[in-house]
């Protein structure tokens, strides 16, 4: 039997420490809801433009306009009555980890970028997907929506006016496959977590074949502000063609491991050396995934580009989540693709060859090589195997994206995989 978040003993203890804003009255006080009571004063038309002109990319890794794909949904008459919004909080890509502080820290925010959209769109009802794992940020959201359909801001009538949102947590019992938005939707639908083929996309056929804007944590909790405050006033948050604000992190063997807010735009040297400290004493910088274990590794020569789509994409990578996995100089790189390797592995839903296959091969073969046991020509191996998982070749982009870190170490690194093969063994052991 479900029992209320507000009224249960099991709950209450899980508020958190002064300084996060996990209940309403607070969030509230920090300027809370003023951009969901702004939108209600506003046509759902005028909302899209407000967030397509603000230049709002999606936070997830693609990095598409968010305003132009909630256009995409249909309107008018003969558009179908029933529509969706569904938050991605299936966040699984190793080395990121922003979108569980942002629910755990201020889950309101979530909701109230999440309510925005479902008017902009003219969706009744909304779900948040969320990692099996991530238990604390589930009973915050939990006790985040009750408070806010007590306040009147979700339900029936909401402050009074015609519309009405509904919205549902929902806790995967899924892989990392459950983060393509597609097997995302195939799975709250109870069916096996596998992508569709697209099109249709699922702005036009979503969940159970109606309209569906799905979207990223970080992407909903950008919403909020950029309605209350502006789209002129979004774009001047970022440093340069990139707008707003974003979550950078940092991983590895630095010494202030972790995330921080800050302008799009900011170069990646700022962030490693400024905010995360810097490398461990006795260390140097070998590498870096720029964007999550699903990004190719880019060079110490990098560290003066700001961290946007486009630039990082210049530069032979992506973006990506925006949470750099730092290399250093005394760790492997042959060991650090292959537990990247061995993680997609195991993650791959099987629907596709290139991707059930072609990643336990590599998997092998990077053993193979990290054992001291490697041959030359494993090398042309790997390069035609990550060819093969290349886009175009898989129903998802969960083989390409695994495909990234080895061709770009191949790349970047080529003696350290020399090494290991002609002295038979791993060098940094």
């Amino acid at each position: 039997m479900l029992t209320n978040p507000l009224t249960n003993p099991l709950t209450k203890n899980i508020r958190g420490p002064e300084n996060v804003a996990t209940d309403i009255a607070r969030y509230e006080d920090n300027g809370g809801y003023r951009g969901w009571r702004k939108a209600l004063q506003l046509a759902p038309e005028e909302i899209v433009k407000r967030v397509q002109d603000g230049g709002l990319r999606g936070r997830g890794g693609a990095g598409f306009n968010t305003g132009l794909k909630w256009s995409f949904v249909p309107r008018g008459e003969d558009s179908p009555s029933v529509k969706y919004v569904v938050c991605n909080a299936d966040e699984m890509e190793p080395g990121t980890f922003k979108d569980r502080l942002l629910m755990e820290r201020d889950p309101h925010l979530l909701i109230e970028g999440m309510a925005i959209a479902a008017y902009a769109i003219e969706a009744r009802t909304a779900y948040i997907f969320i990692r099996g794992e991530y238990a604390l940020a589930a009973a915050r959201l939990e006790l985040a929506i009750a408070e806010a359909k007590e306040a009147g801001l979700l339900g029936s009538n909401i402050l009074g006016g015609d519309f009405s949102l509904e919205v549902h947590l929902h806790r995967s019992a899924g892989n990392y496959i459950c983060g393509e938005e597609t097997a995302l939707l195939n799975a709250l639908e109870g069916r096996r977590a596998i992508p569709r083929a697209k099109p249709p996309f699922p702005q036009v056929s979503g969940l159970w074949g109606k309209p569906t804007v799905v979207n990223n944590v970080e992407t909903f909790c950008n919403v909020p502000h950029l309605i209350e405050m502006g789209a002129d006033w979004y774009r001047g948050l970022g440093r340069g063609e990139d707008a707003g604000s974003k979550l950078f992190g940092v991983s590895g063997k630095v010494k202030n491991p972790g995330t921080w807010e800050l302008p799009m735009g900011t170069p990646i040297r700022e962030i490693i050396e400024e905010h995360a400290g810097g490398m461990q004493d006795g260390l140097k910088l070998k590498g870096f995934l720029p964007g999550g274990g699903s990004t190719d590794f880019l060079g110490p020569q990098h560290l003066d580009l700001p961290m946007d789509y486009d630039a990082i994409s210049k530069a032979g990578s992506r973006m990506g989540t925006g949470t750099i996995i730092v290399l250093d100089d005394h760790t492997c790189p042959v060991g650090l693709v292959l537990n990247l390797t061995q993680f997609f592995a195991r993650e791959s839903c099987g629907w596709c060859t290139p991707c059930r296959d072609g990643l336990p091969w590599v998997v092998k073969i990077l053993q193979r090589i990290e054992n001291g046991e490697g041959l030359p020509e494993d090398l042309d191996l790997l390069r035609e195997q990550a060819a093969r998982m290349g886009p175009g070749n898989t129903f998802c982009a969960l083989a390409p994206g695994a495909a990234e870190p080895i061709q770009s170490a191949l790349k970047l690194f080529e003696q350290d995989f020399i090494d290991h093969i002609t002295k038979g063994c791993c060098p940094y052991l």
